[in-house]
């Protein structure tokens, strides 16, 4: 679906210049001091949303019969995931179809999205053999102490 950009000022001062473009596209408007908005028809954003669902409970039917063909699939397309170790995959894999999953089935995707760039950074991290060394301790524990809190109990 293509999409279409206009500044969030002009749909205030004249929504009937943006809503046309409705009918062929979605349409981004974007704010200054905020994040960007987007309108879509509902028709397509129905559309979305159970197609979604149906791709999420599909992949995790299949990663509960075949954890790793679901692994292989996951894979090809998040490449990064071949820097986890075998056991983080297992556990990438999980976590990310689980959070699909509930997200297709609520609408709520922020949760997933959040997943995904954490253990991207985590897979990144991985990649850099110095840095996991580095990363996994022993960590000396020889930094210059910080006091407690004034509101915390000692």
């Amino acid at each position: 679906m293509a999409t279409k950009t206009f500044p969030y000022s002009a749909f205030l001062r004249g929504p009937s210049q943006v809503l046309p473009s409705l009918d062929d596209a979605d349409v981004v408007l974007e704010r200054r001091d905020d994040e960007n908005l987007i309108l879509m028809r509902a028709e397509r954003f129905e559309a979305g949303v159970a197609t979604l669902r149906i791709a999420a409970r599909a992949l995790a039917i299949l990663a509960r019969r075949n954890i790793d063909l679901a692994e292989e699939v996951l894979a090809e397309e998040l490449p990064w995931t071949t820097w986890l170790p075998e056991s983080e995959r297992h556990m990438c894999v999980r976590e990310l179809l689980g959070h699909l999953l509930a997200g297709a089935d609520t609408g709520e995707l922020v949760p997933f999205s959040r997943a995904l760039i954490s253990w991207r950074s985590t897979a990144v991290a991985w990649s850099d053999p110095e840095l996991a060394r580095d990363l996994q301790g022993p960590f000396p524990g020889d930094g210059t102490e910080v006091p407690r809190p004034a509101d915390e109990p000692a």
